[in-house]
């Protein structure tokens, strides 16, 4: 059956990943608060809806990831690295990376995911040392970048942009770096684009993702100001009912079901 289940406002927990429907969406409702969104980052789920619309949470089946040291370097993207082109910094202009990745026009998409709601969201993830951004700069002028959420060893990247060639993957190249001299484990990608693949990433079974990550986000986890030494280590405590009952509906049917754990 097509389900899709609603949050409850009382508690931050989630339905398991693996109950979201073929489509990868698993819920809607509650909010954009820290507590909810390091408990579902923690749980293989992520926020992902469009002005206007219920707040949707979701969880893909595959799940595109990369690991530390896998990544690949092409030789032109070797050969701008070391050009001395760019100039990369870390966690200097979370703000403007977002609102760059929400006003960057992409292929087969219209209009933006990262709604008002969300940009509060994350930049005070990005206070709280949870959510970080790495920048590209050509000429004192950002020209391209990403950001992503921190748990444990594990990170979650959520979007990039670029205005210049190669901007953004010398922004994902120095977060590459940076996760492999911090013992990183696990970069989630969340879903397959032509660019993420042409950098290494690639497909795992959701199950498999779910069963590796519930070990790397218990892990000490790296807080604060990525890009001026500050950060430091700190032990996450993250809460999950192993049960919880929340309403579910059919989709097919638009109608609402009994309470299921």
């Amino acid at each position: 059956m097509n389900r899709i289940y609603q949050l409850n406002d009382d508690d931050y927990n989630f339905p398991p990943a693996s109950m979201a429907n073929k489509d990868g969406l698993l819920a809607f409702g509650g909010d954009l608060s820290p507590e909810r969104l390091v408990i579902a980052y923690a749980n293989g789920i992520f926020p992902w809806y469009s002005e206007g619309e219920l707040l949707l949470w979701w969880s893909l089946d595959p799940r595109l990831v990369i690991r530390p040291g896998e990544m690949r370097v092409s030789k032109s993207l070797r050969h701008t690295l070391h050009s001395g082109r760019f100039e990369c910094r870390i966690d200097t202009d979370f703000e403007s990376v977002m609102r760059n990745c929400a006003q960057t026009p992409r292929e087969g998409q219209f209009g933006t995911w990262i709604t008002d709601e969300m940009l509060d969201a994350y930049i005070q993830l990005h206070r709280m040392g949870l959510a970080h951004s790495f920048e590209t700069y050509h000429e004192g002028v950002l020209v391209g970048g990403l950001y992503g959420v921190s748990l444990g060893t594990l990170f979650c990247g959520e979007s990039m942009f670029h205005h210049v060639s190669d901007a953004s993957k010398v922004a994902f190249y120095h977060l590459h770096q940076f996760l492999i001299g911090h013992g990183f484990q696990l970069i989630d990608c969340q879903q397959e684009t032509r660019h993420l693949v042409s950098l290494g990433a690639y497909n795992i079974a959701r199950q498999d993702y779910i069963d590796e990550i519930k070990n790397l986000v218990q892990a000490p986890t790296l807080m604060g100001n990525w890009g001026d030494g500050t950060a430091k280590k700190f032990q996450l405590i993250i809460n999950q009912a192993e049960r919880a009952s929340f309403r579910a509906y059919n989709l097919d049917a638009d109608l609402a079901l009994n309470n299921e754990d």
